[in-house]
């Protein structure tokens, strides 16, 4: 309802809920341009990795080795897997199922460690030193620029976790379990295609 006065247009707003998913959320969209930026970082770099490859006939250049898969590949199984506990999560914030988001968050906070764990020994998977040829540089700044979004994430999903074990949850607090779970899901899968690229794609061109 809105009443025209002496002052101007005024809308009561009383009756509009204060909790919003999705995207008529305002920090959906936030999240969203987040992502974009970080998105659009990566891109970048795996193009830089494509035009250097292209300049050298032996990538990675002797006597560089390959990159070893063994820890890489199961730190891809672990982030794709945290997908499935923090899309638990995002239906039970939905239904303010509060129990559920505690476990749930829970569970996913803990694979966000092991994850955050396993790309230390990745670095040292890469077979390369930062300053060892263009190669080393590029692969380091790939794996380095995804390692720091990985961090972000665990202290986010950390603090929102502990949020969600207080007393005096409101349910504004629950958007941010939803948004929570969409940045998951964008870091799970951005990573396959440097993953691919960074370990796979010396073996491959």
């Amino acid at each position: 309802m809105s009443d025209a006065g002496a002052e101007g247009l005024t809308i009561d707003a009383a009756s509009l809920p204060r909790t919003m998913f999705g995207y008529r959320g305002l920090t959906w969209w936030a999240t969203a341009g987040f992502m974009l930026i970080e998105g659009t970082t990566l891109a970048v770099l795996l193009v830089c990795y494509v035009y250097l490859r292209r300049s050298f006939t032996e990538w990675p250049p002797a006597p560089v080795p390959l990159p070893d898969l063994l820890v890489p590949s199961i730190n891809l199984a672990v982030l794709l897997v945290t997908i499935l506990p923090m899309a638990f999560a995002r239906r039970a914030a939905h239904a303010l199922d509060l129990r559920g988001v505690r476990l749930f968050l829970s569970i996913a906070v803990l694979l966000s460690v092991v994850a955050v764990v396993l790309r230390g020994f990745e670095f040292d998977a890469l077979n390369v030193r930062w300053d060892q040829y263009a190669y080393g540089s590029v692969a380091w700044i790939l794996v380095g620029m995804h390692a720091t979004l990985l961090v972000v994430d665990l202290v986010e999903s950390a603090v929102i976790t502990t949020m969600m074990f207080r007393r005096d949850v409101e349910q504004k607090h629950y958007t941010d379990v939803e948004e929570s779970a969409l940045y998951q899901f964008f870091l799970s899968l951005t990573w396959v295609p440097v993953y691919a690229m960074v370990y796979l794609g010396p073996r491959v061109f």
